[in-house]
């Protein structure tokens, strides 16, 4: 199946699928609502079909890159589930690399995250993507299943086993001692938690389209921040205001940047919500951004 542009979707379709994705709309009521937008001989279930992932889309870097190494490691995380499992990916020339912690959307560690991170290696970063499924038997091979199971981990818990992945970085032999972090939608609320809750070990943060923290978290951040939004994400940029504001009061360094006519999910190139440049441009900014804050000598 060819992806289909989001031009070709009614906004209302693509937001019922945010919501559905979000866990706002059960499965039934969200088949129920498409089922209003099913014309020409098209089915409710064929038009979910069409907006659910389809993770041959991204793999824009084979696990067998020449260009790179992986390895499915083990990390110890006292505080949260106790042991967890991720993807470390880094660039098959050279010892040590500033490292980038590539925390997942909802729905655990999929393969969309995965190549994110395996892209991040080919760009020359130690990368890391810990799956928070782990306790309950890894990504299960499909959103659904993932969304499901994510939803019944305890939040604390998942946030200290991404608070120990960044440690692990941190020390981590191939690793130079600098350490950012980029998350995409859960990933990026958990981003600005990591550059307010470990502000010596973070060093650097983009998140995309991230639930934003308490205001009176904002003073405890140290690393300069890269914040990646859409304009059509209307849950996340009625926060996006008061935050940066914040921000500016505290005399904090960042960058916002707003992708006009992009809706939330817009990197995540498996779903019709992709938006090609608005992505394009995110990760060519964030990959600077990282190489810029992440230097040895900074």
């Amino acid at each position: 199946m060819e992806r289909k542009e989001t031009s070709e979707f009614d906004q209302e379709v693509l937001d019922l699928y945010d919501d559905y994705a979000h866990g706002r709309l059960n499965r039934r009521d969200y088949i129920k609502k498409l089922g209003m937008f099913a014309v020409g001989g098209m089915t409710a279930e064929a038009l979910m079909a069409s907006l659910s992932p389809n993770y041959a889309w991204a793999e824009q870097v084979k696990p067998d890159d020449p260009r790179i190494k992986t390895e499915t490691v083990t990390y110890k995380s006292p505080e949260g589930a106790g042991e967890m499992k991720g993807l470390l990916a880094w660039p098959a020339k050279g010892k040590k690399f500033p490292a980038v912690l590539v925390i997942h959307e909802n729905r655990g560690l999929n393969p969309y995250i995965a190549d994110v991170a395996r892209r991040l290696a080919v760009d020359g970063f130690l990368a890391f993507a810990p799956d928070a499924l782990t306790p309950l038997g890894g990504y299960p091979g499909n959103d659904d299943d993932g969304r499901a199971m994510q939803a019944k981990r305890d939040k604390a818990k998942m946030t200290e086993d991404f608070i120990a992945a960044a440690k692990f970085l941190d020390t981590n032999p191939k690793s130079t001692g600098k350490v950012g972090a980029v998350g995409f939608c859960y990933g990026g609320g958990v981003v600005y938690e990591l550059a307010a809750k470990l502000p010596d070990v973070v060093d650097a943060g983009v998140p995309f389209y991230g639930r934003q923290p308490d205001l009176e978290d904002v003073s405890k951040i140290k690393a300069p921040l890269m914040i990646q939004n859409a304009s059509l994400d209307k849950r996340i940029m009625a926060g996006a205001g008061p935050f940066e504001a914040a921000l500016k009061k505290n005399g904090k360094t960042f960058e916002a940047f707003v992708y006009e006519g992009a809706n939330h999910g817009f990197h995540n190139d498996t779903t019709p919500r992709y938006d090609d440049a608005a992505a394009k441009k995110a990760w060519e900014r964030t990959v600077a951004f990282f190489k810029k804050n992440l230097a040895e000598n900074d």
